[in-house]
């Protein structure tokens, strides 16, 4: 379904990105991987080889996606969708319920969860409209976005910064739709990754999502469980489809969720 695309991937050398990355290049595709980490960066060009290149940078810093998009054309001679996968807890610099809530917590959750997906879709659009052609824009959101889950997921700025996310991505659908870039969105539940340690080694937590997302037999979602959704977004199947969310939750959005 990717055969001849060229996609770069922010936050691709881990968890869900790393995980889209395999099933990009089975589908066909060259990738551009942007990741923090350099062993794992490293890990992520060993395993995918002469399908990807590796760029190691920050997505909030404001010219990571731009090198990745000029190594892309550099490496591979074109440039045709950006999978935009970064982000994370703001947990550890203050995000929490909102009586509890720093302004570094709320500033820094949404530099990791906005700032940086804003400056990606920025460049994206930026050398589609230089390129003269269109091009897929896929972003990551989360459940918690517009599904509150307040006994045991209770961190406010990361809820609003995942709201925020799917207002821009629809916001900037509609502008450029006319230039034939089409911008979606995948709105996970609790997925296995670094991120949801916390959760997925809490006993009674576990208990809830087994009725919360519960599909499958309820259980986590695992990063392989996007896969399909990202290879269609990216794919010319789909060429008609721009400001849609997808929720890839398990139930999580149709459940009650039991304690």
């Amino acid at each position: 379904m990717l055969k001849h695309k060229k996609i770069i991937i922010i936050g691709g050398t881990t968890g869900i990105g790393l995980s889209a990355a395999r099933a990009f290049v089975r589908e066909g595709a060259q990738v551009v991987l942007v990741g923090r980490n350099p062993e794992s960066a490293q890990a992520a060009q060993l395993e995918l080889g002469e399908a990807a290149r590796v760029y190691t940078g920050d997505a909030a810093t404001p010219d990571t996606a731009k090198h990745a998009i000029e190594l892309c054309l550099d490496s591979f001679g074109a440039f045709d969708g950006l999978y935009h996968v970064a982000g994370g807890s703001g947990r550890k610099f203050g995000d929490g319920p909102l009586h509890e809530l720093s302004l570094d917590g709320w500033n820094k959750t949404f530099e990791i969860n906005l700032t940086g997906l804003m400056l990606s879709n920025q460049a994206a659009v930026r050398q589609f409209k230089a390129l003269g052609k269109g091009g897929s824009i896929l972003n990551m959101s989360s459940v918690l976005g517009f599904s509150p889950s307040p006994k045991f997921f209770v961190t406010h700025a990361y809820a609003a910064a995942k709201s925020a996310v799917i207002g821009f991505t629809k916001s900037i659908a509609a502008y450029y739709a006319a230039d034939n870039i089409r911008v979606n969105l995948l709105a996970p539940a609790l997925v296995e990754t670094p991120m949801s340690e916390r959760a997925s080694q809490d006993e009674t937590i576990m208990q809830f999502i087994k009725t919360k997302q519960p599909l499958d037999g309820g259980r986590n979602g695992r990063p392989e469980d996007l896969d399909g959704a990202a290879v269609y977004f990216m794919s010319d199947a789909a060429r008609f489809t721009t400001g849609q969310t997808l929720y890839v939750d398990g139930g999580w959005e149709v459940s009650e969720g039991q304690y």
